[in-house]
């Protein structure tokens, strides 16, 4: 193996200078044998020409960790399917087992908080929603600066800045970076889509009738999007457009998926749930008010409340899964979606509308684009062993590294969207986001990411409230939120109990 120079690290003691330390207790065996002043390149296979590499310190050993098994708890996500299917190739070299357990959101947030609340430690690597897991228990997760920079162990390929400075602000922090709770792992964004199929045919009878160019792009508005939404149903009812059946569809259950659905508008109107600037992003637990008292919260109200009623009839009973098998059978013309349900629209066994989706940024509103940001990281339960620790943070930097994203983007089980910017550099990957090349139709899920770049944007990128009582007043909103969509309260009362639940629960 080829063994890399690095430069010896002076370790500094003096506060301040190196804010992290390693507290894990290392052998006089252990000091013996590995060699931290020289990297060796990692014996997973597979490697990708122009991706960093994963290196350990000469000596180390990948299979000293043997027979540990580590249970990883996610949500049924497309990454954590490509994983299960893929685990073989980290097994094989370290010999850890991984038991990857997946279910609904609101079912991983129940078992880790049983987990931690009892500093049981039985699921060793968490996937932390950033807003409803990684706030409420950031204390229960261990440290991977001490990982990160044990010379003694293998590091983050690439370093830490070869992950998207927008998701690891999001994801991997709570209130300050002095501690690094997890590695960046999924990046879903809400952006739009579209048939370009259709938008292309009633092209030109669109603009002889409305004046202006429908074709989804920077300049237009959620007036605009309305419009046409409106102007699609009435042609479907005229029997002029006949290969959808609806202007639009929305995630518009009593769900999470309301709320992500709604905080598009109220962001691009300039709104927010919490007042001040979601604190830099990485979350607070200093007090903080509701800002559903405004003018533009229930401006946002009122035109969310108007888009349903135009909305395909299913979608107050949607979530986003099932607003995706809705698109991909073909009956809706536009909607905004995570951008990662891409390769389900562009599977042919199972989709009628593979090869004629669009995607581009969400409509303007009366301040900026706004794109509702749902990646997650993974991080390591505290309260695992010191060598079930180690052994996870091996997982951690092989499931997370850029070889492992670019096989996790070609593969079957649909793959997700890398974190990495070394990823987006490959040729076969830019290739990918051109509609109709061969590189696109192996990795479906790069069709969106023109778009998705620009969503993520900080501009354009919108970061949910990242404090503890969120859980809560998620539900508060989607709640109140769903009152209206079914009249039973008025738009002024669902602005009003929005927010005096939401400084209930800050209070509280």
């Amino acid at each position: 193996m080829k063994l890399i120079p690095c430069l010896i690290v002076i370790m500094v003691t003096l506060s301040g200078c190196l804010p992290h330390s390693n507290d894990f207790p290392k052998s006089i065996e252990q000091d013996r044998n590995i060699n931290p002043n020289y990297l060796v390149e990692a014996p997973f296979a597979g490697w990708i020409e122009g991706l960093p590499k994963i290196k350990a310190p000469q000596g180390f050993n990948w299979r000293q960790f043997e027979g540990i098994t580590l249970r990883m708890i996610s949500e049924n996500t497309p990454p954590s399917s490509a994983l299960a299917a893929n685990i073989d190739k980290f097994e094989e070299i370290t010999g850890i087992k991984v038991l990857i357990e997946q279910s609904e959101l609101s079912t991983v947030i129940e078992k880790v908080g049983l987990d931690f609340n009892a500093k049981a430690g039985n699921y060793h690597i968490i996937y932390a929603d950033p807003y409803q897991i990684l706030p409420r228990y950031a204390e229960h997760f261990e440290d991977l600066y001490k990982f990160e920079k044990d010379p003694f162990m293998p590091h983050i390929p690439g370093g830490i800045n070869d992950f998207i400075e927008s998701h690891l602000n999001v994801v991997s922090f709570f209130e300050n970076n002095n501690r690094l709770l997890t590695l960046p792992y999924d990046a879903t964004t809400m952006v739009l889509a579209y048939r370009k199929d259709v938008f292309q045919k009633y092209k030109d009878l669109f603009f002889e009738e409305m004046g202006f160019d429908w074709i989804p792009g920077p300049s237009l508005t959620w007036d605009d999007y309305y419009t046409i939404a409106n102007w699609i149903n009435e042609k479907v009812q005229d029997g002029i457009i006949t290969e959808v059946k609806y202007g639009t569809g929305h995630q518009a259950k009593r769900h999470d998926s309301l709320m992500n659905d709604f905080s598009n508008i109220l962001a691009a109107n300039g709104g927010n749930f919490i007042e001040g600037e979601l604190f830099n992003r990485i979350g607070t637990t200093t007090h903080v008010e509701s800002a559903m008292d405004t003018k533009v919260a229930l401006k946002s109200i009122e035109f969310y409340e108007k888009l349903i009623q135009i909305s395909a009839p299913g979608s107050t009973s949607w979530d986003w899964n099932d607003l995706a098998r809705e698109f991909a059978q073909g009956y809706i013309a536009m909607t905004p979606q995570w951008h990662e349900y891409s390769s389900q629209y562009e599977n042919s066994e199972d989709s009628k509308v593979a090869g004629k989706v669009g995607w581009a940024i969400l409509p303007k509103g009366l301040k900026r684009h706004a794109h509702t940001f749902g990646g997650t990281g993974i991080g390591i339960n505290k309260y695992a062993t010191i060598e079930e620790k180690k052994a996870a943070w091996l997982f951690l930097i092989w499931a997370t590294s850029p070889q492992s994203q670019y096989m996790i983007l070609k593969s079957k089980e649909g793959g997700s969207t890398p974190t990495r910017y070394s990823v987006y550099e490959l040729p076969d990957v830019k290739r990918g986001m051109q509609p109709g090349t061969l590189e696109s139709k192996q990795m479906p899920n790069l069709l969106p990411m023109q778009a998705t770049f620009e969503a993520w944007k900080n501009e354009n990128i919108y970061v949910r409230p990242k404090m503890r009582q969120w859980r809560q007043i998620d539900t508060f909103i989607f709640t109140e939120l769903s009152k209206m969509i079914f009249q039973k309260q008025s738009p002024e009362k669902t602005a009003v109990e929005i927010h005096r639940k939401i400084n209930q629960s800050i209070n509280n």
